[in-house]
């Protein structure tokens, strides 16, 4: 639908009228801030109390490279740790295997073994220092790693504190770096919950995401619904695992995208809070506030960022970054503007950090909770988008849930669908991309681009052979014996795993004993 004068229409439907008033919004009482259904934020002091944790995502080569970047940031104001890992490490292979090769430390840092593990967090106090590890398929033998490392330091797992993705369904959805089928999946997922109830109480042991659904394509209402109807699933897999909803539910985390159009991701925020705090409630009968207060991570859209005009990203992210603030994030990345080129430079990684810090400690964004609360317009947004989320997830209940809609590929087909609607419109020039379709620039900028050196697989590999190599190979071999004899039972294969790693297992042999057993998952 062409955009004129008198229509304007947002990609999640949504027509947006000439001016709002009294007569737009909806006829509610605004709750204080930290109260059910917790629309204008989960703490009733929001940032006066505590501001959002500055996570700057980052990853590249090996363990020693991203080791120093993480130094780096935490050097210059960044308050927690983001791990990227690379493709071979999201897929559980690991870097001498040969499906790895061209792929070690490409996208992220590569971790084979409890040594890498050592190296990434060398230096880095891990009872001080909030952790968030972007990682999937492979996310519980990480947190594995972690603890294992943090017990090195002399630091308990009661101490430990930070977020494990862990988020299988989205992988099947919109990103891909899934291993397994989707039901031995949720069953690592659940085995995950329960281990870290016991044993790192303060860990959110998933960040049930949306980000990467928004960057496939979708829609504002599609990334609420199909995030929210995954949160479903895990709450149902945990329940049926005997876990409590009042228990687990407290640690679950979300990650949403903070991407264009400002007003609507407030909105979206806000929304998703009211939202799920209704779901825990009503459906799973959660009565504690902390089970049923949406917290969430925000990542500026990747997707948003451009080739062209780089330095354009600069203000994009601001503007994106801003909109997270104002809808309530409890921690934010903000990526830097060369990475539609490349992965971030040291200097424009540091214009991304203090992008953050600005918005923090100028923009006045700590002063007062949900600044924009009570608009008319913001209020109508926040109801709309919640009306047709609920009316997305609802259509997802009729298919069986979230893990019957993803294997029928209904979710799959309503974002491919989108995506294209969305790019027909970019290429009709509807939708304005500055740079892009719109005042285009005939002269290249040059950008530096920040390079990873040949050398770093080569070395990784090296140490990874070395691990093998110097390792009890009986006990590696009776600690693999035990994976296996746990993952055809019904015991918690954390524990086995966990032994494994102390005994120099790699990641990629611990899954390749799972591949065995549960096979692959193959959407076509």
């Amino acid at each position: 639908m062409a955009i004129t004068p008198d229509r304007r229409l947002l990609e999640s439907g949504i027509e947006v009228r000439p001016v709002y008033g009294p007569a737009d919004a909806p006829e509610r009482e605004l709750e204080p801030p930290g109260t059910f259904p917790f629309t204008r934020g989960p703490y009733p002091g929001m940032y006066r109390e505590r501001p959002w944790t500055i996570r700057q995502y980052a990853g590249f080569a090996s363990a020693e490279e991203s080791n120093a970047r993480y130094r780096y940031l935490l050097e210059h104001g960044q308050t927690g740790i983001s791990v990227a890992f690379d493709l071979p490490t999201q897929l559980g292979y690991d870097s001498d295997d040969p499906a790895a090769e061209g792929e070690v430390g490409r996208t992220g840092v590569a971790i084979d073994s409890l040594a890498d593990m050592k190296l990434l967090l060398d230096g880095i106090p891990l009872g001080e220092v909030s952790t968030s590890m972007t990682i999937n398929a492979p996310a519980s033998l990480l947190l594995l790693l972690y603890e294992l490392v943090a017990e090195a330091q002399g630091v308990p797992g009661t101490a430990l504190r930070g977020t494990v993705q862990n988020d299988i369904l989205k992988e099947y959805v919109a990103r891909g770096n899934y291993i397994f089928p989707p039901r031995p999946s949720m069953r690592l997922t659940t085995d995950l919950f329960a281990y870290c109830q016991q044993r790192i109480p303060q860990w959110n042991t998933i960040s049930i995401s949306g980000y990467h659904i928004r960057e496939a394509g979708s829609t504002a209402v599609q990334e609420l619904a199909f995030t929210l109807a995954n949160g479903i699933a895990y709450c149902e897999a945990a329940i049926a695992a005997g876990l409590s909803p009042d228990d687990f539910g407290a640690r679950l985390s979300f990650f949403f995208n903070a991407h264009n159009n400002f007003f609507q991701e407030v909105a979206k925020f806000r929304a998703a809070r009211r939202l799920w705090a209704s779901i825990m409630r009503d459906r799973f009968g959660a009565a504690n506030p902390k089970a049923q207060a949406l917290r969430f991570h925000a990542q500026t859209g990747g997707s948003t960022l451009t080739a062209q005009q780089p330095e354009n990203n600069v203000v994009r992210v601001a503007v994106q970054a801003l909109a997270a603030v104002c809808g309530g994030a409890q921690s934010l990345h903000t990526n830097s503007f060369d990475e539609a080129l490349a992965l971030p430079t040291e200097h424009a990684a540091t214009i991304a950090l203090r992008t953050q810090q600005v918005l923090m400690h100028e923009a006045g964004t700590t002063d007062t909770a949900d600044p924009l609360g009570g608009s008319h317009y913001i209020e109508s947004l926040t109801a709309e988008l919640e009306q047709r989320a609920r009316e997305l997830i609802e259509r997802v209940d009729e298919l069986g849930g979230a893990v019957a809609a993803i294997e029928s590929g209904f979710v799959q087909s309503e974002i491919e669908e989108a995506a294209y609607r969305t790019q027909t419109r970019i290429e009709a020039g509807e939708i304005v991309i500055v740079g892009v379709n719109r005042f285009v620039q005939e002269s290249d900028e040059r950008v530096e681009l920040h390079r990873v050196e040949a050398a770093a697989e080569q070395r990784q590999r090296e140490r990874t052979a070395r691990v093998r190599a110097e390792r009890n190979a009986q006990a590696a071999a009776a600690a693999l014996a035990d994976v296996r004899s746990c993952a055809v039972g019904e015991g918690n294969l954390l524990h086995p795993m966990r032994e494994a790693l102390r005994a120099h297992c790699t990641i990629g042999e611990i899954c390749g004993v799972l591949r065995e057993l549960w096979g692959t998952y193959d959407k076509r």
